[in-house]
């Protein structure tokens, strides 16, 4: 029997490392081009964690908006929150971060809600997080994996290359060039 728990906790630790190393997909989690298309970021009305109200507007008067998308049931995700913390901190002026709760059935998930404030304190990563509202949950069916990083301009256009998989170091490079 003590067999059994430990080859069932190395067979998790297993599990857990890919998850890490890669991001939380059945299906795949690279890296994907995605070329400037000027798809916009659907309109919307929700909330952040905070209760604050949250609209499109957010994106205006900053020329990149990165939006990470991520799961409170996703080790990648919440392996990389204090490396967004402290780069939201750090971030240029003509440019910020938010979050957006893919798990969250919408702002009155109190769970979710619950869970990813504390994943939030613990990782001391103190940005603007969305839960998703019925516009939001539309976009958000198109997303394979979490974490999707995707990045928007000032005028709610998608720009550039997402990036599926936890990769802050690449979100910082692309950052740079869409700033250019």
């Amino acid at each position: 029997m003590h067999n059994f728990f430990k080859i069932t906790a190395l067979a998790i630790a297993a599990a857990s490392a890919v998850f890490f190393a890669s991001g939380c997909s059945a299906e795949h989690s690279q890296t994907a081009q995605e070329t400037a298309t000027g798809e916009k970021f659907p309109a919307f009305k929700t909330v952040d964690l905070k209760g604050h109200e949250v609209s499109q507007d957010i994106f205006k008067g900053k020329k990149v908006t990165v939006i990470n998308i991520w799961g409170t049931f996703c080790p990648p995700c919440i392996g990389e929150m204090p490396e967004l913390g402290a780069w939201a901190k750090e971030m240029p002026q003509d440019a910020q971060l938010i979050g957006l709760v893919c798990d969250a059935s919408g702002p009155e998930d109190k769970e979710i809600t619950a869970a990813a404030l504390k994943i939030l304190s613990d990782s001391q990563a103190d940005f603007v997080n969305l839960l998703p509202s019925q516009e939001l949950m539309k976009y958000l069916d198109k997303v394979e994996a979490v974490p999707t990083t995707i990045f928007v301009d000032e005028e709610g256009r998608i720009i550039g290359e997402q990036v599926v998989g936890a990769n802050v170091p690449k979100y910082k490079e692309l950052l740079a060039r869409y700033l250019k």
